[in-house]
């Protein structure tokens, strides 16, 4: 399964054992009603209240007397607490504590059996109650109405010394929410009672809403309100000096019935009606450390055969309305649809029929999400009773009594990763598994393998390209914020295929009016975003276009024998050592591939230019980040790239038992090699592509390979293309280990002619050869007679004993060793290996003879 709820807490294992032990202990004392004395048949009655900011949670439960018992599990101790007990048959509405656990706020109402549980009988009274439990004392009615009342005690964020002042939010079902200031103090030592109980102050926070929803771990109050039938999002913000603050207002496309109204995370919604959960709408507000703000809405359902949910991505300012099909007509739907809060992502699961994990950190392409359906394992992963969801990746079952954390199966992913035949479904796990990656070494390896064994299995994108691009992009994102908005997420740019059983509709949206001027923490990067939406057109992503026209031009001054500032130059390599220094402190263990062992000036280059780039970028649009910061991040980030390439050769030359001495050319090329040559030059694909740098010695071990596994047309045709490079390294390794054989003859005169010139004339005094002495002769006599102009010659040469009688040639020669003469200072600087006149005639009598056949 795609999904799993790792158990925090369960009633039956952490609640029920110490119940039992409990009413024994009473039983053995002979106790009456000082303890939580419980029948065994009253323990259906237990359930969960309320969770509380700090993990505590709060649960309920009746003797067989009706008495209401509330107790409270420590999260962190794990041990349990009786705090206080209603000696009434009463139902419970909601319940909270303070941070101290000296206060407890609680609502009650009367109900009968005859009645729904929804409904107050005519003239009962919902009473909402606060009392001292620090010890038991005092009780304090705070509201008597015919209208429900929901309590939640505010939690500061610093809690290393008792408060003299705790808050507490009533919610009330006539629309409004009110703040209670209560003053407590300490009396006889430890003991702690209201002061001033009969004068506690109230503030209305919100009032007119049609729907509300706790953000317990941020102590955020969402609520909608209705201006002029249009629904407008509100959210304030509760600070650890309890003030709040109203933070902004957005406007939602959204149908809401002004009679209407729902809470959210307020505790236990056992009011709800559970057989009608498809007929209600589902309205949530999800937001993650990095500025997301999201809200997940799904109508009331009006078909049998399709439902439509809407998430509003107000970080990226536009709305994605999904509809999924359900199938037949017969399959009926008698849950609601669950969104769940995973970080990165957005779980929408409908119990029997899909599962859609949405990204919302990029959630332009539907690409990046994942959308599962139709299969038994997939679509029951998840318990079919109500999930809610709460802070962070909290999830709730109110009716089985459990609180877990949801997280993403890494193992399930993998898997589902090698078996899905479907490019998008690849893409879309890819991802997941990236993002989510709590092992990433691990994973790498895992999907590195995948790569290897499934090279040429997608058609809509480049695997290796999205794998690099993605991880690199993951290795990085945790350094700082607003990383996503400057490194690319993914190599694909546009998604045009459909997803069957889906389809979206995008829409723009209103931004957020953001009503305050000072930021911090989440609110900061919240409204970051949002400037960015306003500001930054066309978008900000890092690309390799600068380095590609540099690298060029550097490339084009070095084949003329013309090159900038040397200062320049060497700050461009500088700056490629400390990458390739970076990745090597990360990677000690040894490496069976034969990189990193020539200098390979073009990758040097490329990688040093792209650092000064990507530096650049990251310094003009980081606001705040040292510049030291950057420039490791600026590292690392290229290190990785460079690492993944390495780790898939790696990983495809220990599968085929490859050893550096395959590259001896004494033998065929086995299936093995044949195979790692396609893996290399679909990796030099990849990066070519997107401009992305190789390790240096990636195109000698690739020309190499070539040679060793490729027929010469093919080889030839590959070296045309630009597939197969000729470095010096490569070419002078072929001229020393192949022999003068007529095949192999053929090969290195076909290499030498596509060599640039200077390279060539380095590599032909490597080959003792008649081709090679003629290709030099040649060389020498277009340098000597480049801009001649013919005229007396200063002197006849004298003919040496044994000299041929050959007058054109003899002349040819005159002309060539007066001009030697003449430049020769200027040669002997250069440093021609000793190639004169006599040598050329040496070559040009060799080469005729060969013509003649003599």
């Amino acid at each position: 399964m795609a999904l799993r709820l790792v158990s925090d807490f369960d009633l039956r294992k952490d609640v029920l054992p110490w119940l039992r032990s409990q009413r024994a202990a009473s039983a053995a004392a002979g106790a009456r009603g000082g303890g939580p004395g419980v029948l065994e048949n009253n323990y259906e009655s237990l359930r969960i209240l309320n969770v509380e900011r700090n993990g505590n949670i709060i649960y309920t439960y009746k003797d067989d007397k009706g008495n209401v018992f509330f107790g409270l599990y420590d999260c962190r101790t794990r041990q349990n607490e009786h705090l206080y007990t209603f000696e009434k048959d009463l139902h419970v509405v909601s319940c909270s504590v303070n941070s101290e656990r000296t206060l407890l706020a609680a609502s009650l109402v009367h109900f009968t059996k005859e009645r729904r549980k929804n409904e107050l009988q005519p003239g009962s009274k919902c009473l909402t109650l606060l009392v001292e439990i620090h010890p038991v004392n005092n009780v304090k009615v705070l509201k008597a109405v015919d209208s429900y009342i929901w309590v939640q005690f505010l939690y500061p964020h610093v809690e290393s010394h008792p408060l003299a002042e705790n808050h507490l939010l009533l919610i009330s079902e006539e629309k409004y929410i009110e703040k209670i200031h209560i003053q407590v103090t300490q009396e006889d030592g430890n003991r702690v009672v209201l002061k001033d109980s009969g004068h506690l102050p109230r503030e209305r926070v919100a009032e007119d809403f049609v729907w509300a929803q706790w953000d317990m771990s941020e102590q955020r109050l969402y609520y909608i309100d209705l201006k002029k039938s249009r629904s407008v999002l509100k959210c304030i913000q509760f600070s650890a000096d309890e003030k709040f603050n109203l933070m902004f207002e957005a406007p939602l496309d959204i149908t809401l019935s002004d009679s209407g109204f729902k809470l959210v995370n307020f505790g236990c919604d056992d009011l709800q009606d559970e057989e009608n959960l498809s007929k209600h709408l589902t309205l949530c507000v999800f937001t993650n450390h990095t500025g997301t703000l999201c809200v997940c809405y799904s109508p009331k359902f009006d078909s049998w055969e399709k439902i439509t949910y809407s998430v509003f991505y107000f970080h990226k300012g536009h709305s994605k309305t999904f509809t999924a099909a359900l199938g037949s007509v017969d399959s009926h739907v008698t849950k609601g649809l669950t969104f769940l809060n995973l970080d990165y992502y957005v779980a929408v699961y409908l119990p029997g029929h899909f599962f859609h994990l949405l990204n919302i950190q990029h959630p332009d392409l539907i690409c990046h999400s994942l959308f599962l359906t139709g299969n038994n394992e997939v679509v029951d992963m998840l318990p079919h009773s109500p999930l809610q969801s709460l802070s962070g990746s909290l999830v709730l079952d109110w009716c089985s009594g459990k609180l877990s954390r949801a997280v993403l199966n890494q193992s399930y992913l993998l898997q589902f990763l090698w078996n899905t035949q479907l490019d998008y479904e690849k893409m879309g796990a890819l991802h997941c598994v990236l993002s989510w990656g709590r092992d990433p070494q691990f994973l790498e390896a895992k999907i590195i393998q995948w790569i290897s064994e499934n090279i040429s299995a997608c058609h809509s994108f480049d695997l290796i390209q999205e794998f690099i691009i993605a991880s690199s992009y993951w290795s990085i994102y945790p350094e700082t914020s607003n990383m996503d908005k400057l490194l690319p997420y993914s190599s694909v740019l546009t998604w045009n295929t459909e997803i069957p059983g889906i389809t979206l509709v995008t829409e723009e949206i209103p931004l957020p009016f953001m009503k305050v001027h000072s930021f911090k923490g989440y609110w900061e990067k919240l409204n970051s975003n949002l400037e960015y939406i306003k500001y930054s057109k066309p978008p900000l992503l890092y690309n390799n276009s600068m380095v590609q026209r540099e690298w060029h031009s550097l490339i084009s001054e070095e084949k003329t024998g013309r090159r900038r500032s040397m200062v320049y130059v060497r700050n461009i390599l500088d700056n490629a050592m400390k990458v390739i220094s970076n990745l090597e402190a990360r990677n000690l263990e040894p490496r069976l591939t034969p990189l990193f062992q020539e200098e390979d000036s073009p990758q040097r280059l490329l990688m040093g230019l792209m650092v000064s780039e990507l530096k650049d970028h990251l310094l003009r649009h980081l606001q705040g980040v040292e510049k030291k910061k950057i420039e490791q991040m600026v590292l690392d980030y290229i290190s990785k790239l460079l690492d993944l390439i390495c780790q898939i050769l790696e990983t495809s030359w220990r599968k085929h038992h490859l050893h550096p001495s395959v590259l001896h050319f004494s033998k065929r090329a086995s299936a093995a090699e044949f195979t790692v040559f396609h893996i290399m030059t679909r990796i030099l694909e990849a990066t070519t592509s997107l401009f992305l740098p190789l390790p240096p010695g990636f195109h000698t071990l690739h020309t190499l390979l070539g040679v060793h596994c490729l027929p010469l047309h093919n080889l030839l045709h590959y070296i045309d293309d630009g597939v197969l490079l000729l470095t010096e390294t490569a070419v002078t390794r072929l001229m020393k280990d192949l022999d003068n054989s007529e095949k192999n003859e053929k090969l290195k005169f076909s290499i030498i002619v596509r060599l640039p010139p200077l390279i060539g004339q380095k590599i032909c005094r490597l080959w003792d050869h008649p081709m090679s002495s003629n290709i030099i002769s040649r060389n020498h006599v277009k340098r000597l007679l480049l801009n001649y102009k013919k005229q007396p010659l200063s002197s006849m040469i004298d003919k040496s004993p044994g000299s041929v009688e050959f007058l054109p040639l003899n002349y040819f020669i005159e002309i060539l060793t007066d001009r030697e003469s003449s430049s020769q200072a200027l040669y002997a600087l250069e440093g021609h290996d000793n190639v004169d006149a006599k040598f050329v005639e040496e070559a040009a009598l060799k080469h005729t003879t060969m013509l003649l056949g003599l």
